[in-house]
Formats: C-alpha cells, sequence, structure tokens
C-alpha cells in the first residue's frame, strides 16, 4: 500500500483550492499580529520618553485592530481546518483503503481509555480527536488521539497553586484480536515512569491483581514489564513471534509502546510529541511533506495489522 499525492488529480484540486483559503487566512493574521505588535511597541515608547498617557492610547488603536482581525477570521479558521481533516485527510484515507475514514469530532471515550488499563492514574482534563476506523483484510481496527492529564493542588504562601501533568499525549489504537480473552495482559515499558510523567512511580505496584510474568525472550523482557491475571493465557498471547513483532514495533517509534489485551481487543498507546492531522497554515498546502507526514502516521497504524499477523486466525476466531 503506497500513496503518492502528485499521482491523485482529484486531491490536488482540492488542495489548490483550500491553499487560496489558507493564504487569505495567513495573510490576515500575520497582519493582525503585526498590528498587536506595532500596539505593544507604541506603549513601550510611550513610558520610556515619557509619555505613558499618549503612548497607552497610540498603542491601543493598532492593538484593538489587530485582536478585531484575529477574532474575524477565526471562523474562516475553523471552517478551514475542519475541511483539511474532512476533505484532504479523508481523500487520502479512501485512497490508501477504501474501508478507512475520519471523524475529526469522535475519539476514544475516557471510560475506554481507563478499560485499557494501560494507564494507572484516573484524568481529570481529557481530550480526544480525529478518530480513524479501518479494517485491514479480518480485521476491525480504530485509532485517535488522546491527551489525558491529571492535576496536583498544593498550597502556597501565595494562595493555591493548580498544575496539570501529562499521562496521556499521543495515539491510543484498537483492534479485534484472533481470540476472547478470559483474563488481562499487559505490556509496558521499563521506561515508562519517564515517558509518562512522575505519576508512575507513586502507583509502580498498582496494578491490581495481575501478577508479574517472566517471559523467555531476554529483550522483550528488558524492555517491557509484563503484567497478567492469567500466566498461561498471557504466555499464549506471547508467542515468541509475537514478542519479536511487538519488539520489531517498537524500534520503529520514538518512544516506548505500551500494550493490553483484554476481551477480545488489543490496544497499543504510541506517546507521541505532536498533534497529528492539523491543517497548516503558515506552510503550503501544496508541499508534498505536508499531507505526507500525516499520511505516514496513518499508514503506520494501519499496518500494525499485518506486522502483529493479527489477520492470522491460529484460534479460530472469524
Amino acid at each position: 500500500m503506497s500513496f503518492d499525492i502528485a499521482s491523485n488529480v482529484a486531491l490536488q484540486q482540492v488542495l489548490a483550492t483550500m491553499e487560496v483559503e489558507r493564504k487569505r487566512i495567513a495573510a490576515t493574521q500575520t497582519k493582525g499580529y503585526i498590528f498587536i505588535a506595532a500596539g505593544i511597541l507604541l506603549c513601550i515608547l510611550g513610558f520610556i520618553l515619557g509619555f505613558p498617557i499618549p503612548g497607552i492610547i497610540g498603542g491601543l488603536i493598532p492593538l484593538i485592530y489587530g485582536g478585531v482581525l484575529l477574532f474575524k477570521i477565526n471562523d474562516a479558521l475553523t471552517t478551514y481546518q475542519n475541511a483539511y481533516k474532512t476533505n484532504v485527510i479523508g481523500a487520502a484515507l479512501k485512497f490508501l483503503d477504501e474501508s478507512l475514514s475520519i471523524n475529526p469530532s469522535q475519539g476514544i471515550e475516557a471510560s475506554e481509555f481507563m478499560y485499557t488499563q494501560l494507564f494507572s492514574t484516573e484524568p481529570d482534563r481529557y481530550k480526544t480527536e480525529d478518530l480513524v476506523t479501518g479494517c485491514a483484510d479480518k480485521t476491525r481496527f480504530y485509532f485517535a488521539e488522546v491527551h489525558a492529564e491529571y492535576k496536583t493542588v498544593t498550597q502556597t504562601k501565595n494562595g493555591t497553586q493548580t498544575e496539570w501533568h501529562d499521562i496521556f499525549r499521543g495515539i491510543i489504537f484498537a483492534a479485534d484480536f484472533n481470540k476472547r480473552f478470559n483474563g488481562v495482559t499487559i505490556v509496558r515499558p521499563k521506561d515508562f515512569g519517564a515517558a509518562f510523567g512522575a505519576w508512575f512511580s507513586k502507583n509502580l505496584f498498582s496494578f491490581g491483581s495481575n501478577d508479574v510474568i517472566q517471559l523467555e525472550n531476554l529483550e522483550f523482557d528488558k524492555t517491557f514489564v509484563t503484567y497478567g491475571s492469567d500466566q498461561v493465557e498471557s504466555r499464549y498471547i506471547l508467542t515468541p513471534a509475537m514478542m519479536e513483532r511487538i519488539l520489531n514495533l517498537n524500534h520503529q517509534t520514538k518512544y516506548n509502546i505500551s500494550l493490553s489485551f483484554i476481551e477480545s481487543r488489543m490496544y497499543i498507546g504510541f506517546p507521541l510529541n505532536r498533534n497529528y492531522f492539523e491543517a497548516p497554515v503558515f506552510k503550503s498546502l501544496l508541499s508534498p511533506e505536508t499531507v505526507n507526514e500525516d499520511i505516514t502516521t496513518i499508514k503506520f497504524m494501519y499496518d500494525i495489522v499485518r506486522e502483529l499477523d493479527l489477520n492470522t486466525r491460529i484460534w479460530g476466531k472469524e
């Protein structure tokens, strides 16, 4: 499965139309920021030169005008961003595989996020978007962007201070597995504490009744810690071939992944450091790299089914 934007005439036409709107939004935003900067500069100069009142009055005019420009272009920006996800990413997905579709306003619910058992801390603030669904041969899958945070409140001499900390930021991927599991198997990276935040160190042993499972693959045990409620079933899932595939998948990512096998579903958490599927404003849509970076991510998710050999129904589940 490959994707070449240049060969997709319909998508090129959509991009060309949207590029006109992108330029208009970029120009208006730039103008707005320049007027705001000029207003602030006039205010500062007024104070420096000893004319604070004229400086403030003189600075407020461009400041307000710049703010109005940004406010008025905001609706057009939202429409443009939604159109990018629906018309550009959506069309590119169909080009990759007819079964693929994106719903920008949907995602992985917070209840399912906790159900994965990949994370021990319940989020106090949760955002999810850009749900992609599809089917690779026999295997249904879906994934979405998730940003989950918890808060800490501390008392200081200046009053109450609230801080937000990441539990997880990235993509949660879910796929049908070959078998309905009786127990739960969880595979977490050994560097989980460093990758996901300081909260992990406080919750290191809070995995319910799951036991640590030692596996025969030394590299796998060096990279991950495996927990399971049923030792036999966990070893049945994590065959030597499956462990090698998970390690191979992990080598292709910047941060270590985590996995869980629950009922008849497999979940994978991919930590990421940027927001995907967002329309560029100050970068041309006609540059192939703009869309290709997002499509590469989607193709990577699609290929997980093949990478982990999920279409092989070794346990007879159809």
